[in-house]
Protein backbone atom coordinates (compact mmCIF):
# COMPACT_ATOMS: atom_id res chain seq x y z
CA UNK A 1 0.00 0.00 0.00
CA UNK A 2 1.30 3.56 -0.89
CA UNK A 3 1.03 4.64 2.94
CA UNK A 4 4.00 1.68 3.85
CA UNK A 5 6.47 3.52 1.14
CA UNK A 6 8.87 6.39 1.22
CA UNK A 7 10.92 7.26 -1.81
CA UNK A 8 13.50 9.29 -1.39
CA UNK A 9 17.11 10.39 -2.99
CA UNK A 10 20.71 10.98 -1.24
CA UNK A 11 21.97 14.27 -2.87
CA UNK A 12 25.05 16.35 -1.85
CA UNK A 13 28.42 17.99 -2.96
CA UNK A 14 30.76 15.42 -4.39
CA UNK A 15 33.15 13.72 -1.41
CA UNK A 16 30.57 14.50 1.40
CA UNK A 17 29.04 11.31 2.18
CA UNK A 18 26.69 9.86 -0.05
CA UNK A 19 27.43 6.73 -1.07
CA UNK A 20 28.96 6.20 2.24
CA UNK A 21 25.62 6.50 4.22
CA UNK A 22 23.96 4.46 0.90
CA UNK A 23 26.20 1.28 2.60
CA UNK A 24 25.63 1.79 6.08
CA UNK A 25 21.74 2.53 5.59
CA UNK A 26 21.80 -0.97 3.06
CA UNK A 27 23.55 -2.71 6.12
CA UNK A 28 21.26 -1.37 8.66
CA UNK A 29 17.92 -2.62 7.57
CA UNK A 30 19.85 -5.89 6.48
CA UNK A 31 19.69 -5.57 2.90
CA UNK A 32 22.78 -6.41 2.33
CA UNK A 33 24.81 -8.69 4.81
CA UNK A 34 28.04 -7.72 5.96
CA UNK A 35 29.25 -10.61 3.90
CA UNK A 36 28.66 -9.52 0.92
CA UNK A 37 29.09 -5.69 1.94
CA UNK A 38 31.98 -3.42 0.27
CA UNK A 39 32.36 0.29 -0.31
CA UNK A 40 30.26 1.90 -2.02
CA UNK A 41 28.74 -1.01 -3.07
CA UNK A 42 25.83 0.76 -5.17
CA UNK A 43 28.96 2.23 -7.44
CA UNK A 44 29.40 -0.77 -9.97
CA UNK A 45 30.76 0.98 -12.74
CA UNK A 46 34.88 0.72 -12.97
CA UNK A 47 35.54 4.59 -13.45
CA UNK A 48 32.81 5.13 -10.28
CA UNK A 49 35.19 2.79 -7.99
CA UNK A 50 38.59 3.82 -9.70
CA UNK A 51 37.38 7.85 -9.19
CA UNK A 52 35.54 7.23 -5.92
CA UNK A 53 32.50 9.30 -7.59
CA UNK A 54 28.95 8.48 -8.33
CA UNK A 55 28.05 8.91 -12.11
CA UNK A 56 25.13 6.96 -12.61
CA UNK A 57 21.93 6.85 -10.13
CA UNK A 58 21.11 3.61 -8.56
CA UNK A 59 18.06 2.57 -6.61
CA UNK A 60 17.89 -0.06 -4.05
CA UNK A 61 14.55 -1.12 -2.34
CA UNK A 62 14.70 -1.93 1.55
CA UNK A 63 12.58 -2.88 3.86
CA UNK A 64 12.31 -1.14 8.35
CA UNK A 65 9.87 -1.58 10.45
CA UNK A 66 7.35 -3.06 8.07
CA UNK A 67 7.97 -0.32 5.49
CA UNK A 68 8.87 -0.19 2.52
CA UNK A 69 12.26 2.27 1.50
CA UNK A 70 12.79 2.82 -2.44
CA UNK A 71 16.49 5.03 -2.64
CA UNK A 72 18.01 6.30 -5.31
CA UNK A 73 21.53 7.63 -4.93
CA UNK A 74 22.44 10.47 -7.37
CA UNK A 75 25.68 11.54 -8.89
CA UNK A 76 27.11 14.70 -6.66
CA UNK A 77 29.27 15.59 -9.42
CA UNK A 78 27.83 19.35 -11.09
CA UNK A 79 28.45 17.03 -14.83
CA UNK A 80 25.90 15.04 -14.11
CA UNK A 81 23.25 16.96 -12.52
CA UNK A 82 20.95 15.81 -15.70
CA UNK A 83 21.44 12.38 -13.69
CA UNK A 84 20.11 14.50 -10.75
CA UNK A 85 16.86 15.59 -11.67
CA UNK A 86 15.34 12.69 -13.27
CA UNK A 87 16.01 11.00 -10.34
CA UNK A 88 14.19 13.74 -7.99
CA UNK A 89 10.92 13.75 -9.91
CA UNK A 90 10.75 10.31 -8.71
CA UNK A 91 10.90 10.98 -4.89
CA UNK A 92 8.36 12.91 -2.40
CA UNK A 93 11.79 13.28 0.18
CA UNK A 94 15.43 14.15 0.03
CA UNK A 95 18.20 13.21 2.30
CA UNK A 96 20.81 16.42 1.80
CA UNK A 97 24.21 15.37 2.88
CA UNK A 98 26.50 18.31 4.39
CA UNK A 99 29.91 17.65 5.46
CA UNK A 100 30.64 18.90 8.97
CA UNK A 101 34.16 20.26 8.28
CA UNK A 102 33.49 21.61 4.62
CA UNK A 103 30.19 22.69 5.13
CA UNK A 104 27.48 23.65 2.55
CA UNK A 105 29.43 24.03 -1.21
CA UNK A 106 28.72 24.69 -4.85
CA UNK A 107 26.64 21.51 -5.85
CA UNK A 108 25.04 21.14 -2.45
CA UNK A 109 23.31 24.81 -2.92
CA UNK A 110 22.53 23.32 -6.62
CA UNK A 111 21.22 20.13 -5.65
CA UNK A 112 19.05 21.46 -2.87
CA UNK A 113 17.36 23.76 -5.46
CA UNK A 114 16.77 20.82 -7.27
CA UNK A 115 14.83 18.95 -4.79
CA UNK A 116 13.07 22.56 -4.05
CA UNK A 117 11.67 23.18 -7.34
CA UNK A 118 10.94 19.05 -7.32
CA UNK A 119 9.43 19.81 -4.06
CA UNK A 120 10.36 17.42 -2.26
CA UNK A 121 10.83 17.19 1.50
CA UNK A 122 14.38 17.88 2.29
CA UNK A 123 16.38 16.07 5.37
CA UNK A 124 19.66 17.84 6.02
CA UNK A 125 22.15 15.36 7.46
CA UNK A 126 25.53 16.81 8.98
CA UNK A 127 28.15 13.94 8.27
CA UNK A 128 31.37 12.97 9.39
CA UNK A 129 30.54 14.50 12.69
CA UNK A 130 33.31 11.94 14.04
CA UNK A 131 36.29 13.89 12.11
CA UNK A 132 38.80 16.12 14.43
CA UNK A 133 37.90 19.50 12.67
CA UNK A 134 34.21 18.85 12.38
CA UNK A 135 32.44 22.05 13.21
CA UNK A 136 28.35 21.00 12.90
CA UNK A 137 26.91 23.39 14.19
CA UNK A 138 28.29 26.06 11.33
CA UNK A 139 27.14 23.79 9.00
CA UNK A 140 23.75 23.68 10.25
CA UNK A 141 24.09 27.34 10.41
CA UNK A 142 24.83 27.92 6.49
CA UNK A 143 22.28 25.51 6.00
CA UNK A 144 19.60 27.50 7.35
CA UNK A 145 20.99 30.95 6.16
CA UNK A 146 22.09 29.64 2.63
CA UNK A 147 20.06 26.93 1.95
CA UNK A 148 16.69 28.47 3.98
CA UNK A 149 15.87 24.91 5.45
CA UNK A 150 14.94 24.84 8.79
CA UNK A 151 14.07 21.81 9.88
CA UNK A 152 16.34 19.74 12.61
CA UNK A 153 19.11 18.43 10.77
CA UNK A 154 20.66 14.43 11.68
CA UNK A 155 24.08 14.49 12.62
CA UNK A 156 26.01 11.27 12.01
CA UNK A 157 29.37 9.28 10.91
CA UNK A 158 28.23 7.53 7.72
CA UNK A 159 31.79 5.79 8.03
CA UNK A 160 31.76 4.80 11.37
CA UNK A 161 27.70 4.22 11.46
CA UNK A 162 26.85 6.25 14.10
CA UNK A 163 23.22 7.85 14.30
CA UNK A 164 22.42 5.77 11.01
CA UNK A 165 18.74 5.05 13.09
CA UNK A 166 17.96 8.58 13.31
CA UNK A 167 18.34 8.97 9.42
CA UNK A 168 15.95 5.72 8.82
CA UNK A 169 13.24 7.13 11.28
CA UNK A 170 13.39 10.60 9.71
CA UNK A 171 12.73 9.15 6.40
CA UNK A 172 9.95 7.48 7.59
CA UNK A 173 8.38 10.37 9.94
CA UNK A 174 9.70 13.07 7.89
CA UNK A 175 9.06 12.05 3.83
CA UNK A 176 5.41 11.75 3.07
CA UNK A 177 4.34 8.63 1.54
CA UNK A 178 3.26 8.51 -2.11
CA UNK A 179 0.37 9.74 -3.83
CA UNK A 180 -1.89 8.64 -6.43
CA UNK A 181 -4.37 6.05 -6.50
CA UNK A 182 -4.20 2.23 -8.14
CA UNK A 183 -7.75 2.82 -9.11
CA UNK A 184 -7.03 5.44 -11.37
CA UNK A 185 -5.62 5.68 -14.98
CA UNK A 186 -2.24 4.69 -15.35
CA UNK A 187 0.50 7.14 -15.23
CA UNK A 188 4.12 6.63 -15.12
CA UNK A 189 7.52 7.95 -15.30
CA UNK A 190 10.65 6.65 -16.71
CA UNK A 191 13.04 8.00 -15.19
CA UNK A 192 16.42 5.62 -15.82
CA UNK A 193 17.17 2.65 -17.85
CA UNK A 194 20.01 0.40 -17.59
CA UNK A 195 21.89 -2.55 -19.31
CA UNK A 196 22.30 -6.13 -17.82
CA UNK A 197 24.05 -8.36 -19.32
CA UNK A 198 21.96 -11.49 -17.93
CA UNK A 199 18.49 -9.52 -18.86
CA UNK A 200 18.94 -7.02 -21.18
CA UNK A 201 17.15 -3.43 -20.76
CA UNK A 202 15.40 -3.21 -17.98
CA UNK A 203 13.33 0.46 -17.38
CA UNK A 204 13.17 1.61 -14.15
CA UNK A 205 9.63 3.35 -13.54
CA UNK A 206 8.06 4.95 -10.81
CA UNK A 207 4.39 4.80 -11.12
CA UNK A 208 2.30 7.76 -10.51
CA UNK A 209 -1.03 6.44 -11.07
CA UNK A 210 -2.49 3.02 -11.48
CA UNK A 211 -1.61 -0.11 -11.46
CA UNK A 212 0.83 -2.11 -14.12
CA UNK A 213 1.24 -5.85 -13.82
CA UNK A 214 3.00 -8.49 -15.61
CA UNK A 215 1.38 -9.46 -19.13
CA UNK A 216 -0.72 -6.46 -19.55
CA UNK A 217 -0.95 -5.25 -22.99
CA UNK A 218 -0.19 -1.05 -22.26
CA UNK A 219 -3.28 0.87 -23.39
CA UNK A 220 -5.17 3.85 -23.25
CA UNK A 221 -7.76 4.22 -20.93
CA UNK A 222 -11.50 5.19 -21.55
CA UNK A 223 -12.85 4.92 -24.82
CA UNK A 224 -9.73 4.93 -26.80
CA UNK A 225 -8.59 1.47 -24.74
CA UNK A 226 -8.11 -1.66 -26.49
CA UNK A 227 -10.63 -4.26 -26.59
CA UNK A 228 -8.69 -6.85 -26.43
CA UNK A 229 -4.61 -7.86 -25.48
CA UNK A 230 -2.32 -8.06 -27.98
CA UNK A 231 -1.26 -11.62 -29.70
CA UNK A 232 1.85 -13.09 -29.10
CA UNK A 233 2.07 -13.46 -25.58
CA UNK A 234 2.64 -16.37 -23.74
CA UNK A 235 3.67 -17.85 -20.24
CA UNK A 236 7.46 -18.36 -20.07
CA UNK A 237 8.87 -22.07 -20.21
CA UNK A 238 11.51 -22.86 -17.95
CA UNK A 239 14.42 -23.76 -20.04
CA UNK A 240 18.42 -23.64 -20.01
CA UNK A 241 20.10 -22.05 -22.20
CA UNK A 242 24.06 -21.32 -21.92
CA UNK A 243 26.47 -18.84 -23.70
CA UNK A 244 30.16 -18.93 -23.28
CA UNK A 245 32.75 -16.13 -23.85
CA UNK A 246 35.78 -15.30 -22.76
CA UNK A 247 36.30 -12.08 -20.74
CA UNK A 248 39.01 -11.00 -23.50
CA UNK A 249 37.73 -11.86 -26.94
CA UNK A 250 41.75 -12.65 -28.20
CA UNK A 251 41.18 -15.58 -25.66
CA UNK A 252 38.42 -16.67 -27.67
CA UNK A 253 40.11 -19.27 -30.08
CA UNK A 254 42.04 -20.94 -26.62
CA UNK A 255 38.19 -21.65 -25.30
CA UNK A 256 37.03 -23.13 -28.58
CA UNK A 257 40.22 -25.21 -28.03
CA UNK A 258 39.69 -26.32 -24.33
CA UNK A 259 36.32 -27.14 -25.45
Amino acid sequence: MPDNIRNFCIIAHIDHGKSTLADRLLEKTGTVSLREMRGQILDGMDLERERGITIKAKTVRMSYKGLTLDLIDTPGHVDFTYEVSRALHACEGALLVVDASQGVEAQTMANAQLAKDAGLKIIPVINKIDLPAADPETAHEEIMELLGIEDDPVLISAKTGQNIDAVLEAIIDRIPAPGGSPDNPVKALLFDSVFDVFRGVIIQVRMMEGVLKVGDTITLAGKQAAPAPLPGYREPKPMVWSGLFPADGSDYADLRDAL
